[in-house]
């Protein structure tokens, strides 16, 4: 799993079926910081997130067990919104 904020939404008229009626949104991939990781991450909604959430997403098989992508060809889902990340710091 990966924190990820939601930088945009992907729009696809021609499309696979299984498809139909998700949701695709680009996702930064951040540490704990913010800072971004990866750029561009395209993930299946499963939370009804929107541009600006910071997002949990999972990869590979895992974001094919979600009800809404399973059988779909997908490499990344959105499997929650995240409220708050608390980073313990040391002393």
């Amino acid at each position: 799993m990966q924190l990820a904020t939601v930088t945009g939404t992907v729009t696809a008229t021609t499309k696979h079926a299984g498809f139909e009626g998700l949701k695709l949104l680009l996702t930064n991939v951040i540490d704990s910081d913010e800072q971004v990781l990866q750029s561009a991450v395209v993930a299946v909604d499963t939370c009804g997130a929107g541009v600006g959430d910071m997002v949990l997403i999972v990869n590979g098989s895992a974001a094919r067990i979600a009800a809404p992508t399973s059988g779909v060809a997908t490499d990344a889902a959105i499997v929650a919104i995240i409220d708050r990340v608390e980073v313990a710091t040391s002393t």
